[in-house]
């Protein structure tokens, strides 16, 4: 049996996930920003929540863990860099651990660079990634803790993940990020068309997440800071011609003020 996510909105602009394994009849929250979102929607469902996979330990990421645990009794993973800050932990994981819902394992990646200990779980025999705000439909998260070259090697990391992997992202950015993104890249035909239905699902107010990777790979700038001709394009602002993490370093700079 398939496992099953179920998304629904949570806050101003996060996005809530519910992780479940009907075989097992495991359920997972990928992070807290809401407790009583994430209680309530699993009330909802009829799933029992037994763990939370914490990304990174920014509030809207990890606030509710303490309630969620306290009403459920669940298990808590988090970033090991990052444990310190995040609430209730039960076990750490770093880059190249293993967690699993059942008999589904999802592995651990190091995505530092928004924060400096962040991870996302991959679902590989799913096809699914939650990343958290490592990677948004169109952007990456601002680079509140690490490096440039922190960051571009953790995007690297989700780059070479399946193209066919669905990305789920925690936030609906990809409007705004959209608008960064054109003016990044304005020639790039997969773009436009890719904004152009990102424009007509919020119009209907119809989620953009989560994202396919191999979109993202065509579309995205922060993703394509290693090509040639957005190197080129962007050279008056930091980047070089063969060197993506100026290149990227450019794009995030570019992107905190526009």
């Amino acid at each position: 049996m398939a496992l099953e996510v179920h998304q629904f909105a949570c806050l101003s602009d996060n996005y809530g996930f519910l992780l479940h394994d009907p075989e097992s009849e495991e359920t997972v929250c990928i992070d807290t920003p809401d407790a009583d979102a994430y209680l309530r929607e699993a009330a909802r469902k009829g799933w029992q929540i037994s763990q939370i996979w914490n990304t990174h330990w920014h509030p809207d990421h990890a606030g509710g863990n303490a309630a969620i645990k306290a009403a459920t009794g669940c298990k808590v993973i988090a970033p090991a860099a990052e444990a310190e800050k995040i609430a209730d932990v039960d076990r750490t994981v770093k880059q190249g651990d293993v967690v699993a819902i059942g008999d589904w394992e999802a592995h651990v990646i190091d995505v530092g660079g928004h924060t400096n200990g962040h991870v996302a779980y991959h679902v590989p025999g799913a096809g699914l990634a939650f990343v958290g705000d490592s990677l948004f439909a169109l952007g990456c998260g601002r680079m509140f803790e690490g490096t440039a070259p922190q960051f571009w090697s953790s995007l690297l990391r989700l780059k070479a993940l399946p193209p066919e992997t669905l990305i789920y992202c925690a936030h609906e950015y990809t409007q705004s990020n959209a608008r960064f993104a054109l003016h990044a890249d304005p020639d790039n035909e997969r773009l436009q068309r890719y904004a152009e239905k990102v424009e007509a699902c919020r119009a209907k107010g119809i989620a953009t997440v989560p994202t396919n990777l191999a979109r993202e790979l065509a579309a995205n700038p922060f993703l394509r800071a290693d090509d040639p001709g957005l190197q080129a394009r962007w050279a008056d602002r930091g980047a070089r011609l063969g060197d993506p993490v100026a290149t990227f370093a450019a794009l995030r700079a570019a992107k905190d003020s526009f």
